[in-house]
């Protein structure tokens, strides 16, 4: 299913004037992954109103005040809409409550009491829906009631009691504190929310710090879970528990990239770096990559696979994609790291997920697609696997031809990922599930051209104008004029660089996040496709236009 005739957009119509050289911006963009590996990442609410509740004593507290704030909707609450809400707006009303009862702080009393009073306003109204319908976000069932529970207290006896979303307890979390009293060894997966502790987690000898490599800063640094709220509930009220002195300069550094506010992880090298590469390469953007990324992606790789960045578990999605992208870089790897992941039905992120991700199986498809093409040292067990997970994405597929997935919020990624993984590797089987997937983001195009799940968006655009590129109709058949909107709007929507004006987080971590690079690379994928040379075979791929260094 992977040869196909790539049109032009605008073919019958004048073309839209080119605004963005996408060829000097992606080496840009790939340059910027070695200068800088800490990632590039959003500030998010919840991360930086952690940091203000427990740790005031750090540079840039007064900027971490504002910037929270500045971000108050006019509804009193902070992020994205609906459910999305609750865990940012639970922090930041927490971390203004916190600020509030200290005597030297340096924002006004009356203004952080109005934010504070609307932030109570907000959560009351979100509290008062069901626990069921809220986002499946990471540790989601232990910071919602730890934080609930810090409000109470804080609101004393006589405040009136915030109440958990009905369907949701506090027995969970319970749990989790429990096990970390009995001096048991601490889950990797755990030490991203290690804050959901409370008290317990400063100096919690079971938390050991994670040392970050000298790719990222030539000094020690040692991170908690890559989390700055971690590291900052490890090291205590006052910075100084747990002897952390690496994990205390890791905060430090972090909030001198930022000037106050901060991302839920960091540093994300492993991660930004495969997503990037493997944006740019499927969409053929021709790039010289440097070799040392490449190496980076390659020694990334253990037994168990890769990890987002340091501090964080192996997981079988930075896992694939990295093995994706080197595979288009022709730098193949056997794919068996990915082997732990499999259960009976398909590959679950990390050993012991609960819940299953479309897009994970997507990129572990994209990996071992690419391994059986390529024919080296492919057993038949590679063949079972695409198979089996081919079969179970067109499962998943949702009634209107579109994925949802639980780590990004919009159906356009998911849809981009599992429709292109599908069209590749899927087989004739698959013909219907790509097809349906073309009709869905074809009926549900904005009038401006954009397409998103709250707004049109450049991002969830450029997912929309990747996949029906690459895996929609050939000749006559082709959405033209879809097709020249999408670009229009791409166009009217970035930067000269690639990047987009306005780029709302929505991607799942703790807080929606945006990973900026990731979705530059996107992006100038998408208007590099809209304007390249015609392919009909499969050996003019994108993996053929790109090398190493």
């Amino acid at each position: 299913m992977r040869a196909r005739e790539l049109l032009l957009p605008g073919t019958a119509r004048p073309p839209v004037p080119e605004r963005v050289d996408v060829v000097a911006e992606a080496r840009d963009l790939v340059a910027g992954l070695v200068t800088d590996a800490w990632g590039q990442v959003s500030a998010s609410a919840y991360e930086t109103g952690r940091l203000v509740s427990l740790a005031p004593w750090l540079t840039g507290h007064a900027g971490r005040v504002r910037f929270l704030l500045n971000a108050q909707r006019p509804d009193g609450g902070w992020g994205a809409p609906g459910g999305y809400a609750l865990v940012p707006t639970l922090s930041v009303t927490e971390a203004l409550l916190a600020e509030l009862g200290r005597e030297n702080s340096g924002a006004g009393r009356a203004v952080l009491a109005a934010a504070a009073e609307r932030g109570m306003g907000a959560l009351r109204r979100l509290s008062a829906e069901d626990g069921e319908s809220l986002p499946d976000m990471p540790a989601i069932e232990l910071i919602v009631p730890a934080l609930t529970s810090m409000i109470n207290d804080r609101l004393g006896a006589d405040g009136e009691r915030l109440d958990l979303p009905r369907g949701m307890s506090g027995a969970r979390l319970s749990a989790v504190r429990a096990w970390l009293a009995s001096g048991a060894a601490v889950q990797r997966k755990l030490m991203h929310a290690l804050e959901v502790a409370g008290e317990a987690a400063a100096g919690l000898p079971g938390a050991v710090p994670s040392l970050i490599g000298a790719e990222v800063s030539a000094s020690p640094l040692g991170t908690i879970g890559a989390s700055p709220a971690a590291s900052a509930a490890w090291l205590g009220t006052d910075g100084s528990l747990g002897g952390g002195g690496s994990v205390r300069r890791y905060l430090e550094v972090i909030a001198e990239r930022s000037g106050g506010p901060v991302p839920c992880a960091t540093p994300i090298t492993a991660f930004e770096r495969g997503w990037t590469l493997s944006w740019l390469l499927r969409a053929g953007v021709p790039v010289d990559v440097p070799g040392e990324l490449a190496v980076s992606l390659n020694d990334a790789l253990g037994p168990e696979g890769a990890a987002a960045g340091p501090g964080l578990p192996p997981d079988a999605d930075t896992t694939s994609v990295a093995l994706h992208a080197l595979a288009l870089l022709r730098i193949p790897r056997d794919p068996g790291s990915l082997w732990p992941y499999e259960t009976d039905t398909h590959f679950c992120t990390w050993r012991g997920e609960e819940g299953a991700s479309p897009t994970v199986n997507a990129h572990v498809l994209d990996a071992f697609g690419e391994h059986l093409r390529r024919g080296a040292g492919a057993g038949p067990r590679y063949g079972t696997a695409v198979r089996k997970l081919a079969a179970w994405l067109r499962d998943r597929q949702r009634a209107d031809g579109s994925w949802l997935d639980r780590w990004h919020a919009s159906p356009y990624y998911a849809t981009a990922c599992c429709a292109l993984a599908l069209w590749e590797f899927g087989g004739e089987e698959s013909a219907g599930a790509v097809r349906g997937a073309v009709r869905w983001l074809l009926g549900t195009q904005r009038r401006d051209g954009s397409w998103g799940r709250w707004e049109g968006t450049a991002e969830e655009t450029a997912y929309a104008m990747q996949t029906l590129l690459l895996a929609g109709p050939a000749g006559p058949g082709r959405p033209v004029e879809a097709l020249e909107r999408g670009h229009r709007f791409l166009l009217g929507s970035v930067t000269e660089r690639g990047d987009p004006v306005d780029a709302p987080p929505l991607w799942h971590d703790k807080d929606l996040y945006s990973p900026r690079a990731i979705v530059r690379a996107a992006i100038l994928g998408a208007l590099h496709l809209a304007r390249r040379v015609p392919l009909t075979t499969a050996e003019g791929s994108s993996a053929s236009r790109a090398h190493v260094m």
